[in-house]
């Protein structure tokens, strides 16, 4: 999902009462747009979260999990598909679910349901809980008359991703295993055992090699600055989440992603997949392919997908066929192109973006399968090069000693 704000607001609605609430957005002004868009007069609106914008806000206030999200999707849609009420829906599974923080977020749909609202708006006061997709499907349900639908379709799609979350984890358990008894064992050498080989050839006056006396200096600093190790992954992930306050630097960090060895091939397999099946959901449902494309867009998960859909959207609104927008996009492959343009020749469209979705979340499952086997070897040259140095870094001295007594 794209980084977005928590904006909080005060303001009017149509029938003259008092509305507080939050919304997530980009910024102020698409913020400010959407309440308007509702028939909100908005009297104040600021936003409230900054650097934990990024952070899932619900594990905050309760850990509401994508599976929580995923139930409540599914369970709604089914009884509503059953003919039972919206409201009565909200009762039995908010009286069911044991997370608290979601339990409350049910309360509050079911009391913005009875004061008059539609679902997805009391959905959108509470995005702090519910993702964005969720919500946007909600309000073309609304609009097509498929809301137990769009629940059920989004409900498939967000499994589909913990699916692949869950693969992902189970491939890198042993890799991170192996990085981190390595790491012990390096953190051990480099800190205990060198001092000591080290200050034994320095005393009989021996000139240290320049990898001797680096590896030297950084036993040296990691003995003395100990206490500062700890908070660098807390400022590498602090420095990436402000870059991800601005729209430059999460392209940037999407291109990087895109370029990574090993990580291109998750990362653009997924925005592929999701790009996909985000698509044939909206066409299934009936919606034209111009706002199909602009919701899509606000909910890929990727600045450098986004960039590139709204020109596709762009280059349609002029009169391109579709396939011919997507072509002048170098991120979408060949492949994509050539099934959009079947799709749009003979009109099942939505056929070949749930074709086009199955096959790169296929290939997103045989990339997961096989991440932990593609890391493995990278992980391990690089420990062996540190071992090597470290070696080197050992024996030279050594040698240069013993040289001198023959």
């Amino acid at each position: 999902m794209i980084n977005m704000g928590i904006f909080a607001y005060k303001g009017i609605d149509i029938n003259g009462s008092l509305i507080s609430g939050s919304i997530e957005a980009t910024n102020i002004d698409d913020a400010q747009s959407n309440l308007i868009s509702k028939g909100l007069s908005i009297l104040s609106i600021k936003k409230t979260i900054s650097l934990l914008s990024g952070f899932n806000v619900g594990s905050l206030s309760g850990r509401v999990k994508r599976r929580d999200i995923i139930e409540f999707a599914r369970n709604t849609g089914m009884m509503l598909k059953a003919g039972i009420s919206i409201l009565d829906a909200l009762e039995d599974i908010g009286q069911t679910t044991e997370k608290k923080a979601l339990k409350s977020a049910i309360q509050n749909l079911k009391d913005s349901v009875i004061s008059g609202s539609t679902l997805s708006y009391a959905l959108n006061a509470n995005a702090r809980i519910f993702p964005d997709i969720l919500i946007r499907m909600v309000r073309i349900g609304e609009e097509t008359g498929r809301v137990e639908r769009s629940l059920m379709d989004i409900a498939d799609h967000l499994q589909r991703i913990e699916d692949l979350s869950e693969t992902i984890k189970r491939a890198l358990m042993y890799p991170i295993f192996v990085l981190f008894t390595t790491g012990g064992a390096l953190l051990f050498w480099i800190v205990y055992v060198m001092p000591k080989l080290l200050s034994v050839i320095k005393e009989m006056g021996e000139k240290l090699p320049l990898i001797t006396r680096m590896m030297l200096f950084m036993s040296n600093f990691i003995q003395s600055k100990w206490y500062i190790l700890p908070f660098i992954p807390i400022a590498i992930i602090a420095g990436i989440k402000l870059v991800k306050q601005k729209e430059k630097g999460r392209y940037y960090l999407d291109m990087v992603k895109m370029k990574l060895p090993i990580v291109k091939l998750f990362v653009f397999n997924k925005y592929l997949a999701s790009f996909a099946e985000q698509m044939k959901i909206m066409v299934v449902a009936g919606i034209t392919i111009d706002k199909s494309l602009v919701i899509v867009s606000n909910s890929v998960g990727s600045e450098v997908f986004k960039r590139a859909i709204i020109s596709i959207k762009e280059k349609i609104s002029t009169g391109s066929k579709i396939s011919d927008a997507i072509k002048e996009q170098s991120i979408f492959p060949k492949m994509v192109v050539r099934m959009i343009d079947v799709g749009e020749s003979s009109g099942n469209l939505g056929e070949q973006f749930a074709f086009l979705s199955d096959f790169y979340f296929k290939k997103l499952d045989d990339v997961s399968e096989k991440l932990g086997k593609m890391i493995e070897p990278v992980m391990m040259t690089i420990v062996g090069i540190i071992f090597a140095f470290m070696i080197m870094a050992i024996l030279l001295p050594i040698y240069d000693l013993v040289s001198k007594f023959k």
